[in-house]
């Protein structure tokens, strides 16, 4: 598919070139095609005479713009291009590819320098072959290839089917091994913070040309040519490269610009006391995978002091409300928050705030929201004994004799519903026989009915023709901001009544706003919807339904 991209690429950037190229081939493509079949068969004839069993042999046809691109580079007119023959034997095994190497290398001369093996170290892509050119029939240079058919697979078909291919090669050791070179980039993907520093780190790490060096017990590592010691360890693990104090080549202390050569045995020597990489190790390292390990330690370090910052901002806010922090800063309230603004988890969330990429208001805003969803339906301190004293507040609510109330098995009684809970039809209710003013009706959760004997309570019920309204005081707290009153008292028109009373309370210093309302209300179920109005206002925390 490369070749096929490089040659019509070619045929639109330099037409002329290509198209002389092309006839210039085929002029004399007799010539070669004549030549080449007679090299073959010399070919198959030495290795039948020496036993060595050979599956196919082919030419390999040269590509035109590799022709081309040797002709700039070398600056060579085309009747200087000599290795257009190349030929490519398929063997049994990779012992028979190393005898037909030394039968090709018998029958011709080697050129110095044009021998490479892929077997003993494949390219990272686990590309693996024998490739070396020799001077053949006429003085012209042959280029050969020798591969095993599991090798010739890989090379044409990629690196699934070199695992596949085999059998028993669905193992995960297996698979792993065949797919290190996919994991690796992978990883420096990861590591990258954009498309254009990957793509950087690409062509460092796997289009340049890459040096063989040996760990200590003979293990192989590929590394970009002019790699150094630095290099070396990262490759091997995150933490040697981090602990790095020094390195050792062929036994020999060498410093850390030591530009490795193919062949070279590599120690690391590391300790725990290491303070880590050194920023001068960025201008040193070849490898982006190098370079983005020793960026990644920086960029961790200085995350750990963001992250604790970013808290401690958060946390600061909390104690200015007045709100627990642990309370706040729970798992579950948390999650929303990461989820609210699209983060990994609490510390990128805290990061930001620590590096200004959002501010501590916007969690604490967003907690608070969640935490109104986490209270009891109507946030009103029902269940609870809690009285909130109002000595400020003075109630405008005009007397009402008629409340829809009566005494279970009684008629004709005085009834009054006490100031100090305000019942609705819905709560549950008791009264209690006062001196001279008839029942007082209270809830049943009233803490002032602590006072009060059991012999003194009676049973009562609301009627079922109810139909009137009823005075409740709230209190509603939340965040100072210009508009909060005015979007409280909409909300109280949205859900159809009317605000008979309306105190409000600014703490600057706080940044808090506490608002007392007394609202007109039929019943428990149109309180219960008022609340709910009121608790989805932008920066509203608690609604409480108050006792005197």
């Amino acid at each position: 598919i490369k070749w096929e991209l490089e040659d019509i690429s070619l045929r639109y950037i330099d037409p002329k070139q290509y198209y002389r190229i092309v006839n210039l081939m085929n002029k004399k493509r007799k010539e070669r095609e004549q030549y080449l079949a007679e090299v073959i068969e010399m070919i198959k004839k030495q290795l039948h005479e020496s036993n060595i069993e050979v599956i196919d042999v082919s030419g390999r046809p040269k590509h035109i713009y590799s022709i081309y691109r040797k002709m700039i580079n070398k600056d060579k007119d085309f009747s200087e291009i000599y290795d257009l023959i190349a030929v490519r034997l398929i063997v049994g095994s990779i012992r028979d590819c190393y005898a037909v190497l030394g039968v090709i290398h018998t029958m011709w001369k080697p050129m110095p320098g044009r021998f490479k093996d892929y077997i003993a170290s494949p390219k990272t892509n686990m590309y693996q072959s024998l490739h070396t050119t020799v001077i053949g029939l006429k003085g012209e240079p042959i280029e050969v290839q020798i591969r095993t058919m599991d090798m010739h697979k890989t090379a044409e078909y990629g690196i699934a089917a070199h695992w596949a291919y085999k059998e028993n090669a669905t193992t995960s050791d297996v698979i792993d091994e065949k797919l290190q070179w996919f994991r690796q980039m992978m990883e420096l993907q990861k590591e990258s913070k954009d498309a254009q520093e990957f793509v950087e780190s690409l062509k460092i790490d796997w289009f340049s040309d890459a040096v063989y060096v040996f760990t200590p017990t003979g293990d192989v590592i590929e590394l970009p040519a002019g790699s150094v010691p630095l290099d070396f360890a990262y490759r091997i693990h995150t933490e040697i490269g981090d602990q790095c104090v020094g390195a050792k080549v062929n036994g020999k202390i060498v410093d850390f610009d030591y530009e490795l050569k193919t062949g070279d045995i590599v120690e690391i020597i590391t300790s725990k006391q290491s303070f880590g990489p050194s920023r001068d190790w960025l201008k040193i390292v070849k490898s982006s995978h190098a370079r983005n390990k020793i960026r990644s330690w920086f960029k961790k370090q200085q995350r750990e002091e963001t992250v604790a910052k970013g808290k401690e901002m958060v946390e600061a806010l909390l104690k200015k409300y007045q709100l627990d922090k642990n309370e706040m800063l729970e798992p579950e309230l948390l999650t929303s928050a990461i989820n609210k603004f699209n983060f990994q988890d609490a510390d990128d969330m805290f990061a930001a705030v620590g590096y200004g990429g959002i501010s501590a208001s916007q969690i604490v805003h967003r907690l608070m929201e969640e935490k109104k969803k986490d209270q009891p339906d109507l946030s009103l301190d029902v269940s609870s004994n809690k009285v909130i004293s109002l000595p400020h507040v003075k109630s405008l609510r005009k007397p009402n004799h008629n409340y829809g109330v009566k005494v279970k098995g009684m008629d004709n009684l005085l009834i009054r519903l006490s100031r100090c809970c305000s019942p609705l039809p819905g709560d549950e209710i008791i009264g209690f026989v006062t001196k001279g003013r008839g029942v007082s009706v209270h809830r049943v959760d009233c803490p002032n009915l602590g006072m009060v004997t059991k012999e003194r309570r009676v049973p009562v019920e609301w009627c079922s023709d109810l139909g009137k309204w009823y005075q409740v005081d709230l209190e509603v707290s939340g965040l100072e901001r210009s508009g909060v009153l005015s979007d409280v008292l909409q909300a109280v028109t949205d859900v159809k009544t009317d605000c008979t009373a309306v105190t409000a309370r600014g703490d600057r210093k706080r940044g808090l706003v506490n608002i007392l309302i007394t609202v007109n209300i039929r019943n428990y179920n149109h309180l219960k919807s008022l609340v709910e109005r009121v608790k989805r206002i932008p920066d509203i925390y608690t609604v409480r339904r108050i006792m005197q």
